[in-house]
């Protein structure tokens, strides 16, 4: 839409407001795509997962979106923590800089190279209280726009629940207030740091463990450590959850080798909310990214099941591609043409199954249950 076809007035206050606002930035814009505004997502760090980038973003290629602040929450070994470290590899091999906070003094920097970080070019940051974390985010994003601003930072902060304030830490056990005291801090540092990076090219990542709300009956049990500020600004929250072990034998005697994962997006400014997504994580390497591509296949009927076979049809050529799943991310490294056609079924099944999906809805009012459990 051109400059013309704008509203006379509104532009009229548009100039106006710049002008009084003038010497900072921009503050007045129209969304007509003739101008780049705060709003606009242009860049995405993959969270390791395909699918689960698609969920989010709701688009090809997509993932966490850059400039704005993420929430990752679950219960314990759910794999919170390594979700966020595949976001920082994928970081790296974007050309970023990755930025590891550690409140929990749980690092491992053989598990976080076995999962792609070049823990050499890390900056890890351990620290406990959770005033010194935000002045460290204030630190790193302030350098970072005098410094480098072009440069694509992720800073991880793992996590929220094992952090604690300056009063906690010097003061006797049976002193109470300090979930208080911790919310109120984390809620200003929240509207800071919001809008600091909204302009950057950069991406927070928090983790947050789940805690049961005692006396709870109806609704959503869970609760996050810290206050209600972090998940009102995330323009995202996951919830993660373990939903069974994976066994295999090791030197004949039967090991679990990892774990099964669902992860629902119960927050997202960037697409439809409340999408689920499974997938395999491994201790030794990770999220098991094709795995999710077998799932999400053979919910949309892309491919053919016949026993333990699978037949997928190539439409250019009408090529039927068979395979069994223990060989199906060989076939996808061999045939890097079968895998970008693969990617873009999947993508539009997925999409456009989602807006059939809403326009055949029932409208029938059915009783709501507020519970994101999964």
């Amino acid at each position: 839409m051109a400059k013309t076809n704008r509203d006379e007035l509104s532009s009229i206050l548009a100039d106006n407001l710049n002008k009084k606002f003038k010497g900072q930035a921009k503050v007045a814009y129209f969304l007509d795509g003739s101008e780049q505004t705060p709003t606009d997502l242009t860049e995405w760090v993959s969270t390791g997962d395909d699918m689960l980038d698609l969920a989010i973003s709701n688009r090809p290629n997509g993932g966490f979106p850059v400039g704005r602040i993420v929430e990752v929450t679950g219960l314990e070994a759910s794999g919170k923590s390594l979700l966020a470290a595949h976001t920082l590899a994928n970081t790296q091999k974007m050309g970023g800089m990755a930025v590891y906070i550690d409140t929990e003094n749980a690092i491992n920097q053989e598990f976080l190279e076995a999962l792609g970080v070049d823990t050499k070019k890390l900056l890890y940051v351990p620290l406990e209280a959770v005033e010194d974390i935000f002045d460290a985010m204030d630190s790193i994003i302030e350098s970072i726009r005098k410094t480098n601003k072009d440069r694509l930072v992720t800073i991880v902060v793992d996590s929220v629940a094992a952090a604690t304030t300056k009063v906690e830490m010097s003061a006797d056990y049976d002193q109470a207030g300090y979930a208080t005291q911790k919310a109120i801090i984390i809620s200003k540092a929240m509207r800071k740091i919001t809008n600091l990076i909204g302009r950057e090219r950069i991406l927070v990542v928090f983790t947050n463990q789940l805690r049961v709300r005692l006396g709870v009956s109806f609704g959503d049990p869970y609760t996050t450590s810290g206050g209600k500020a972090l998940g009102f600004h995330a323009s995202c929250r996951l919830r993660m959850k373990q939903m069974g072990k994976l066994n295999s034998k090791v030197g004949g005697v039967e090991q679990t080798v990892g774990i099964k994962t669902r992860v629902q997006v119960i927050k997202n400014r960037m697409g439809p909310p409340l999408r689920a997504v499974d997938f395999e994580i491994y201790f030794d390497r990770g999220i098991d990214r094709y795995g999710s591509w077998l799932n999400t296949m053979k919910t949309y009927k892309i491919i053919q099941i016949s026993g333990a076979w699978y037949t997928w049809v190539d439409e250019s050529t009408g090529e039927e591609i068979k395979f069994q799943a223990k060989g199906f991310t060989k076939i996808l490294e061999d045939r890097p043409e079968i895998k970008e056609q693969m990617y873009k079924q999947i993508c539009d099944a997925y999409i456009l199954g989602y807006k059939e999906a809403t326009e055949n809805a029932n409208t029938d009012t059915t009783e709501l249950n507020d519970s994101h459990e999964i």
